[in-house]
């Protein structure tokens, strides 16, 4: 089960850091990957994280201003959001695939329930 949360009403330019919190899986053994869905656009693919926290992968739309990571102690994965544009205006979803990072949404087993993130001007 994986609990997406940290979600919320930022500033243009500003910061948020969500979280997914695992239970119930080895969480080690899998990747996790982040993904969003705009108002009136499909989901799409935003970073991913190998099982090791080793390998990264990002969209090109959030290189440089978006990292992914995660903390196997606690289960848990993190999107850190920095420089916030109003695009990014989402849905965000955590996912997990037992095998390597991959950017293809439905690769992935597993999805959280999402959490908005609205960016203002």
């Amino acid at each position: 089960q994986l609990q997406a949360y940290g979600g919320g009403l930022v500033q243009a330019g500003g910061s948020l850091r969500l979280s997914c919190a695992a239970s119930g899986r080895t969480f080690s053994g899998y990747s996790m990957g982040w993904f969003r869905r705009s108002p009136g656009k499909e989901r799409e693919f935003v970073a991913t994280i190998s099982g090791s926290g080793l390998t990264t992968y990002y969209a090109d739309s959030v290189k440089g201003r978006f990292t992914i990571s995660r903390d196997n102690v606690k289960n848990t994965a993190y999107l850190q959001m920095n420089s916030l544009k109003l695009e990014d205006t989402a849905v965000y979803y955590c996912a997990v695939r037992s095998g390597r990072v991959n950017n293809v949404d439905y690769k992935y087993d597993y999805w959280g329930q999402g959490t908005l993130v609205t960016v203002s001007s």
